[in-house]
């Protein structure tokens, strides 16, 4: 009897481990990619969405020389150009993000091509950052192919960008490295505008706020909810859905989000705007073109753009914060994105920000800034 028990269980564990072996992806539209896990006996790209899985799953584990067997070369994309579109450069925020997870949707497929959208996720260090892109699809033979799009890299030729901006240097008198400063006033910034917006996940505080000072500030606004009772609801800030550092006579917009607090009970917001002297200049000059609100691939509205990097500098992390009017010039709405690619100099990228679809009939112009951050001054 022992006997035959041991029998029976190594006969089920090796057919368990045979069918992990041959385990393959789930052709569907709703495909989730998976960080872990692997089989020795490689699944048959035999599919568009099967061949796009593995693709993806790949390019997860950054097994970059096993993707690039998956890509068609007819484009003729070579290996290290594409590690460099998926994984960043210049100290970009790409360079530090991961692809979390991703989701695929068949939008077309014939004998020979295919067309599938891709809802990925990144992790990244400002967050969470979902990217839609549509992949083609070619067949080989009997497997199915990735058509990776040759990426063309803008040749910036070598000459002299004259330095001509403002800069404020900051000097304290006091301990060496302290940032801002303590001993003097500070910054006379004031709130503009301030309006309460009911969404979906909550209540939303956007507004603006400029420096009417003749030195630079950072600023942060915050807002205090209370009920009719006085209660206090919730304290939050505007965090990085601003931009920090104004310089004299600039103006900024501003976004609070208080998830899961319906407008309804609130009775009272209380505004509250700290600012710090800081050293600062007006370099590097980024110029925003081709601003136009059209929809996205989901059917959602959106305000895109480019960024034009107009110094000789390169902007590591380009982070855009656009600022949605109504009729009456009243702020409706604050829509913030970073940038995964660095902005080179005198090169551009593409941007876009979502408009809400409840707000989106409403909006009847637009502002867009900057933000940036810079390796060397982190």
């Amino acid at each position: 009897m022992k006997l035959f028990l041991i029998i029976f269980f190594v006969a089920a564990t090796v057919a368990l481990i045979i069918a992990g072996l041959y385990q393959t992806p789930t052709a569907s539209a709703d495909t989730v990619g998976i960080t872990s896990g692997s089989s020795l006996l490689a699944p048959k790209p035999d599919t568009p969405d099967r061949a796009l899985t593995l693709f993806l799953q790949d390019m997860q584990r950054r097994n970059w020389r096993k993707a690039f067997g998956d890509v068609a070369q007819a484009n003729g994309v070579d290996e290290q150009a594409m590690m460099q579109e998926w994984s960043g450069s210049n100290g970009s925020l790409r360079t530090f993000s991961s692809l979390e997870g991703f989701q695929l949707w068949p939008l077309h497929e014939s004998n020979d091509d295919a067309q599938i959208r891709a809802h990925m996720r990144w992790s990244t260090p400002v967050g969470p950052v979902e990217e839609v892109r549509d992949f083609g699809m070619q067949r080989d033979g009997n497997i199915w192919k990735v058509v990776f799009s040759k990426i063309e890299v803008p040749a910036t030729p070598a000459q002299v960008v004259p330095v001509t901006y403002l800069r404020w240097d900051l000097v304290t008198g006091g301990e060496s490295g302290s940032w801002g400063s303590r001993n003097v006033d500070a910054p006379r910034v004031r709130i503009i505008s301030m309006n309460a917006v009911d969404s979906a996940e909550g209540t939303v505080i956007v507004g603006e706020v400029t420096n009417e000072d003749t030195v630079p500030a950072f600023v942060n606004v915050n807002a205090t909810l209370s009920d009719e009772d006085g209660k206090v609801l919730d304290e939050e800030s505007s965090f990085d859905r601003i931009a920090h550092i104004l310089l004299p006579k600039e103006v900024s917009p501003y976004r609070i989000d208080f998830p899961g607090i319906p407008l309804a009970d609130v009775k009272n917001v209380r505004m509250d705007v700290r600012p710090a002297l800081v050293p600062a200049s007006a370099d590097p000059v980024i110029g925003v073109i081709n601003q136009k609100i059209d929809k996205d691939a989901q059917g959602n509205s959106v305000l895109r753009g480019e960024l034009l990097n107009q110094s000789g500098e390169t902007v590591n992390i380009p982070h855009v914060i656009a600022s949605f009017y109504d009729g009456n010039g009243r702020v409706i709405w604050v829509s913030d994105g970073y940038i995964d690619r660095a902005l080179v100099p005198l090169g551009s990228e593409p941007f876009a920000v979502e408009i809400p679809r409840s707000l989106a009939a409403k909006v009847q112009s637009y502002h867009v800034v900057v933000n940036h951050y810079d390796l060397k001054n982190s």
